[in-house]
């Protein structure tokens, strides 16, 4: 089962879990830019992340034969955070004119505060002028008012909904979502937000169309193999092969081509890798020799 992980934050994550993602059908992600976990003070630390989520992160990715793309953005968190927010504002749009950048985000509402709003409007404009689909993070307290709040905004704008990714969904937000004509996301973890075995739920009651699942893996605890569970257990509810593959590959594939930066089927086969190959000089081999290494994927 081929899957884009349609939410991945791996600048977090280590290597093996490129190898273990590989290894487990994943042939494509996707790294939204988001908050570090701790706020940064000075918009130069923002310009060096998005340089290594374009560069060292998508490099990395590479090597284990992942496709990797990226969406940009002022997130939610530090949205509220003056030293940062107006100067990380001026510098995004060169960032969003980059070839594999394939929408904004994350960007919408965390502590839902007057600031998060005009931050996500001014956001939501950027997405306009640059004819590209958004990624919306909603918020972990008190979701449906948030989910309801960031769709207000939308449509006050006259947003064009099949553009919009609204995400960390669950069980009470599909009923908000599900006819807006958005794409509704679905958060996969260990503890909190969906499990792999509310998620079937959810499929076996409103089938697949529109909807996208992820690990949002990051600094956290949290799953980088979270989505190939959850196409175990969807096989295991008997759930057919074309609608998983809709779900985990269409699907995300469909709604971040709208960016007309990536292309189906240049993902119908794996980049090209070699654990030798160096990014500004560094290989992920860190001096070692080359170890043997699947070259490609199973047909």
């Amino acid at each position: 089962m081929k899957i884009f992980e349609p939410h991945a934050h791996m600048f977090s994550r280590v290597t093996d879990d490129y190898q273990r993602m590989g290894e487990s059908g994943i042939r494509a992600l996707l790294e939204p830019a988001f908050w570090l976990g701790q706020n940064r003070t000075n918009v130069g630390t923002f310009i060096d992340y998005f340089d290594t989520i374009l560069g060292w992160e998508r490099h990395r990715s590479e090597q284990f034969g992942i496709h990797h793309f990226c969406t940009m953005a002022l997130n939610p968190r530090e949205a509220n955070d003056d030293r940062v927010n107006d100067a990380v504002m001026e510098v995004l749009p060169r960032f969003l004119e980059k070839d594999s950048v394939v929408g904004v985000g994350e960007i919408g509402l965390d502590d839902q505060t007057p600031k998060e709003e005009k931050y996500y409007i001014a956001q939501l404009e950027l997405g306009l002028e640059h004819d590209l689909p958004i990624l919306v993070h909603t918020p972990h307290r008190d979701k449906k008012r948030g989910f309801e709040r960031c769709i207000e905004i939308l449509k006050d704008m006259n947003y064009p909904m099949e553009k919009v990714l609204l995400d960390h969904g669950n069980e009470q937000t599909i009923q908000i979502t599900r006819n807006l004509g958005c794409v509704s996301g679905f958060s996969i973890y260990p503890n909190t937000k969906m499990s792999p075995e509310r998620m079937v739920k959810i499929v076996l009651e409103y089938g697949v169309e529109g909807l996208v699942v992820n690990s949002a893996c990051d600094w956290g605890v949290s799953d980088p193999l979270s989505v190939p569970k959850t196409v175990e257990q969807l096989q295991a509810a008997g759930v057919a092969d074309a609608d998983i593959e809709k779900l985990v590959w269409h699907n995300p594939i469909d709604f971040f081509a709208q960016s007309g930066r990536l292309d189906k089927a240049s993902l119908e086969r794996p980049p090209n890798s070699d654990l030798t190959q160096t990014f500004e000089g560094n290989s992920v081999l860190r001096g070692q020799d080359p170890t043997t290494f699947k070259d490609g994927w199973a047909d």
